[in-house]
């Protein structure tokens, strides 16, 4: 991966940290990785643990951000998310998959978070 995509995903990720935050969750966890993957963003609040993934595209030529997340992708994510519960002896009570579109717009990244999207 070239390093300005890096910073690009770097900065859509941080823009989604700051929206949970935001909205009263804590973000526990930034990306986690382990042999299989990688997860975004694991955040906690209103009784809910959240997964997300951060889809941050600097246009929209190759379709909306959403688009990217496959069910293939979706699946990982699900066992990514148990290794993660695993790895951490959380016994989760409502776990919620949501997924982060970000784009930018002349005053910064715009952040559209798809809760509970699959």
């Amino acid at each position: 991966m070239t390093d300005r995509r890096r910073v690009v995903g770097a900065s859509g990720e941080e823009a989604v940290a700051r929206w949970y935050e935001a909205r009263g969750y804590d973000v526990v966890d930034r990306n986690w990785r382990v042999h299989s993957g990688e997860i975004d963003i694991v955040a906690t609040g209103r009784g809910t643990l959240v997964f997300c993934e951060v889809k941050t595209r600097r246009s929209d030529a190759f379709g909306s951000p959403f688009e990217a997340v496959t069910t293939r992708k979706q699946q990982r994510l699900r066992s990514l998310a148990r290794e993660w519960l695993s790895a951490h002896d959380v016994r989760a009570g409502a776990v919620r998959f949501d997924v982060a579109a970000v784009v930018p717009s002349a005053r910064g990244w715009v952040v559209d978070v798809l809760e509970a999207a699959f």
